[in-house]
């Protein structure tokens, strides 16, 4: 395998690859599918997402503000408030999300079988096709 193009994943410079890095943080997909709904606090973003600590919440706020993904509002009011809220361009991951987290449903127990055996995964649709096959091992398929 030789001869990596413009544009190949693999390539320091590549869009995607710039694009997975910046969402493959653990925290990342959270804090956006959390704003998907509308502008959301600092304090109630901490209690829905819950796990993630106010300084991890506060990085990852500032990276995703500088990568235009997310706009920081501060309102001149007292006490002071502060929302956000997805800009365009974070809005448009929202869907892509969606698809991951159906992936997550459909093949999730798989992983955790796999994790479980040591063995690769198997996808769902694939369970049910090998249950099918003569002297397959009784298992429930999800």
């Amino acid at each position: 395998m030789s001869g990596f193009g413009p544009g190949d994943p693999f390539l320091a410079d590549c869009p995607a690859r710039m694009a997975v890095e910046l969402i493959a943080d653990k925290w990342t997909v959270v804090v956006l599918y959390g704003l998907s709904r509308g502008p959301v606090r600092h304090g109630d973003l901490i209690g829905l997402i819950g796990g993630i600590s106010r300084k991890m919440l506060t990085q990852t706020l500032r990276r995703l503000e500088a990568h235009g993904l997310i706009r920081r509002q501060a309102y001149a009011e007292v006490p002071p408030r502060v929302e956000y809220e997805l800009t365009p361009l974070g809005a448009t991951l929202i869907e892509p999300i969606h698809v991951l987290t159906e992936w997550a449903r459909a093949n999730g127990d798989a992983v955790l079988d796999a994790l479980d055996a040591g063995t690769e995964p198997v996808a769902h649709s694939d369970r049910a096709a090998e249950a099918a096959q003569p002297g397959a091992s009784i298992r429930a398929v999800t």
